[in-house]
């Protein structure tokens, strides 16, 4: 595959390499998990960070126990709990946020807030994965639906602690930001009393996702802590950056976000403060270089982490562009805010992909295959080494490859190993980088 400066950004001169071939594909690594937050990691870290680890970590166990025991109380004893909600499409395919005003007081809407409201977990939180229009969840029924993977093989990464208590609570997959989302805009269309019920609601989910935060600022991917690569600042999915768009929407206090309380606010914006703080410190630095962001990185060290069996610890172009659009969103950057800037679009634009097509699919023979194409591009690999800066795949049984061909067939055709999203960032870039030039 060839790689050159993507022209609408280019910083860097041309990076001409080309991967191996096929016959020529090897085996270049083992994927290790990422290792959950515990006590014994805490007391490993400097003095000055321990204490507020620690009340974050007895805060999370805390919160556990409680949701357990509520839930619990909600039958009476030897009663069987109704069995869990219906899995299927969750996040905006089940929320709408982009109608018109007036569909949000339509009973249709209505409906799925009161739904909302009852599937909400007593930290405050959603799980992920389910349909919102159906039945309200009834007392004993389990706040989650079944989201264990049925792909799970030894020692699989993504082997939940307890199958019965998995997700509840997350901002996996657009859950919880939906919910907070789809709950402002019914509430705005219901101002007084026939509103209170998802003010109330929304008011628990943003105080929901305060406790959740890091001390450092960013996210888990479930929260009470589950372990794990759940435990790891999660940039899939856009968590972090989500989490901190909705609050700081909430501390502007406009619009759909007017009911907020002064102090919820003024907590909202000190959150979202902190969240860009964490993505500044997260991105990786090579050489001295400052580079992109990975998909997880850890909590306490702030390293990239392994995800799933498949996912490395490498650098990711899809979060990356992501987190470069958020950046330049934001009004007022600092220094170290605009450098940060300037290097990820640097890197994204250095590694473009060019005359080569990810192409085929389940239902083509051989499946999904990244065959030479003249003219095609660009597109990205989702993954880059952070050593080497050339593509790297990963397969269920842990193994990292460096070309996706060689991959088996359910991997190369169940994920998206090359994306497009890095075309947006520079693009948005192109215009960013007029109003905040490089330093000299």
């Amino acid at each position: 595959m060839t790689f050159r400066p993507f022209p609408a950004a280019a910083l860097s001169a041309a990076l001409l390499c080309s991967a191996a071939p096929l016959a020529q594909a090897a085996v270049i690594g083992t994927n290790t998990p990422a290792q959950s937050i515990s006590a014994a990691r805490i007391d490993a870290l400097p003095a000055q960070d321990r204490g507020a680890w620690k009340a974050y970590l007895a805060r999370s166990e805390q919160q556990n126990l409680a949701d357990r025991a509520a839930l619990a109380a909600e039958l009476k004893p030897d009663q069987p709990p109704p069995p869990p909600p219906e899995e299927g499409p969750g996040g905006p395919k089940a929320m709408p946020l982009d109608r018109d005003a007036a569909w949000y007081a339509t009973p249709e809407a209505r409906h799925i807030a009161d739904v909302i409201v009852s599937f909400q977990t007593p930290a405050g939180g959603w799980s992920k994965n389910q349909p919102r229009t159906g039945a309200l969840r009834q007392p004993g029924q389990p706040y989650a639906a079944d989201n264990v993977s049925k792909h799970l093989g030894v020692d699989d990464f993504d082997t939940p602690r307890d199958p019965r208590w998995n997700y509840v609570g997350t901002l996996d997959n657009d859950a919880t930001i939906t919910e907070l989302r789809f709950l402002a805009r019914v509430a705005g269309q219901a101002p007084g009393p026939a509103g209170e019920a998802w003010r109330a609601s929304f008011l628990r989910g943003v105080r929901y996702l305060l406790a959740a935060q890091f001390p450092n600022g960013g996210w888990p991917q479930v929260w009470p802590l589950e372990g794990g690569y759940h435990d790891a600042i999660t940039y899939n999915d856009d968590a972090v950056t989500e989490a901190a768009s909705l609050l700081t929407d909430v501390a502007n206090g406009q619009g759909d976000y007017a009911f907020a309380p002064a102090e919820l606010r003024k907590q909202a914006a000190s959150a979202a403060d902190r969240a860009v703080t964490c993505v500044l410190a997260t991105q990786v630095i090579v050489d001295g270089k400052r580079t992109i962001w990975a998909q997880q990185h850890d909590a306490l060290t702030l390293k990239p982490v392994a995800g799933r069996n498949f996912e490395p610890a490498e650098l990711s172009t899809e979060e990356s562009a992501d987190l470069l659009l958020y950046l330049m969103s934001l009004p007022n950057p600092s220094p170290t805010l605009v450098k940060a800037v300037h290097a990820g679009a640097d890197y994204l634009a250095a590694h473009a992909i060019y005359n080569q097509a990810w192409a085929g699919g389940r239902d083509t023979e051989g499946g999904r295959r990244l065959t030479p194409k003249p003219g095609a591009g660009p597109l990205w690999a989702r993954y880059y080494a952070k050593a080497t800066n050339t593509p790297v795949f990963g397969d269920r049984d842990k193994t990292i490859h460096d070309d996706v061909n060689a991959l088996s067939l359910e991997r190369r055709n169940g994920y998206a190993w090359f994306n497009t999203s890095p075309k947006k960032a520079l693009d948005a870039y192109a215009a960013w980088k007029k109003a905040h030039p490089a330093a000299g």
